[in-house]
C-alpha cells in the first residue's frame, strides 16, 4: 500500500480488482475496475494501491504505447487528425466500455494458450489501440502518433529532460529547440505535465537518486551528485519534501520494508 514514485511510460492501464490512485503534479487520479487510465507522456508519477488484501490482492495489467504502431492504426482505420488542442493532459481517466474490456480479455487468455500468441497478440493490440481511439480518449492517444501541435513539441522536451535530468537546466535552450517562445513553452508544458519544466526535473532526479541509494548503494552526497545536485543539504531537503524522510532513512525503512 506504499507510495511508488516512478516515471511512467506511455501506456494503457487496467485494473481486474482493487483500485489504484496516480499523483502526476497535484492532480489525483483514480481508477478501478470499471474505469481505465491512459498515459501518452513518459513523466515521474506517484502510485498508490487503495484497495487490496489478501483475499482479493489488487491485480492490473498495463499495455505500453509505440507512437510508430499508434500512426499505423490511425492510418488503417482512416482515423481523422486532432480534433482540437486543449485536450492535452497526459494523464486522464474514462470509463471501460465492454468492447474494450472484451479484447483485453482475449488478450490476457492468450497465457493459457502460448502458441497462439505470436499471432494473434499483435492483432488483439491493433483491436485495443483501435478501440482506445474510437473512445472519449481518442483525441488524447492520437497526440502519441505525434502529428504536430504543441504537446508533440513537449513530448520532445520532455524526452530532453529525462535524458539530460542531471544537468543545469536551461529554459530558453529548450524552448528554443522547441520552437517556442519561454512563456509560450512554460504554459503548454505546465498543461501537458501538470508540473513547471524544475519541478519535472527535480522529480526526475530524486527518483532516479533513489533508485541509486537502494541499487547501487551509494550514500547521499553520491548519488545527489550524480543526478545533478552539488550541494548535499540542498538534495536533502528536497528529497525529504518528496519522500517525507532524508535520504538514508528512507532507504533504510525501505529495505526494511522488503525483508518482511
Amino acid at each position: 500500500m506504499e507510495s511508488l514514485h516512478a516515471i511512467a511510460k506511455p501506456a494503457f492501464c487496467l485494473i481486474a480488482q482493487g483500485s489504484k490512485e496516480i499523483f502526476v503534479g497535484e492532480h489525483r487520479y483514480q481508477y478501478d475496475p470499471y474505469h481505465y487510465l491512459l498515459a501518452t507522456v513518459e513523466m515521474p508519477v506517484v502510485g498508490h494501491v487503495i484497495e487490496a488484501s489478501k483475499e482479493r490482492p489488487y491485480l492490473a495489467m498495463g499495455l505500453l504505447l509505440d507512437s510508430t504502431l499508434v500512426s499505423s492504426v490511425m492510418l488503417e482505420a482512416r482515423c481523422p487528425s486532432l480534433q482540437s488542442r486543449n485536450d492535452v493532459r497526459a494523464f486522464d481517466v474514462s470509463p471501460l466500455s465492454v468492447t474494450l474490456l472484451d479484447a483485453v480479455v482475449r488478450l490476457v487468455r492468450l497465457l493459457d494458450s502460448p502458441a497462439d500468441i505470436p499471432i494473434l497478440a499483435p492483432l488483439i493490440t491493433r483491436e485495443i489501440i483501435y478501440r482506445l481511439l474510437m473512445s472519449e480518449q481518442g483525441n488524447r492517444l492520437r497526440h502519441i502518433a505525434n502529428l504536430g501541435g504543441h504537446s508533440h513539441r513537449i513530448t520532445r522536451a520532455v524526452e530532453r529532460l529525462q535524458k539530460d535530468f542531471n544537468q543545469p537546466l536551461s529554459i530558453e535552450s529548450i524552448a528554443r529547440e522547441t520552437g517556442m517562445s519561454v512563456s509560450s513553452f512554460h504554459h503548454h508544458f505546465k498543461a501537458v505535465t501538470e508540473m513547471t519544466p524544475l519541478q519535472f526535473q527535480k522529480r526526475v532526479r530524486l527518483q532516479e537518486a533513489r533508485r541509486l541509494m537502494l541499487s547501487e548503494n551509494l550514500d547521499a552526497s553520491s548519488a545527489g551528485y550524480r543526478v545533478g545536485y552539488d550541494d548535499v543539504s540542498h538534495f536533502s531537503r528536497e528529497y525529504k519534501r518528496l519522500f517525507g524522510d532524508p535520504p538514508m532513512r528512507d532507504v533504510q525503512r525501505l529495505r526494511e520494508t522488503a525483508r518482511v
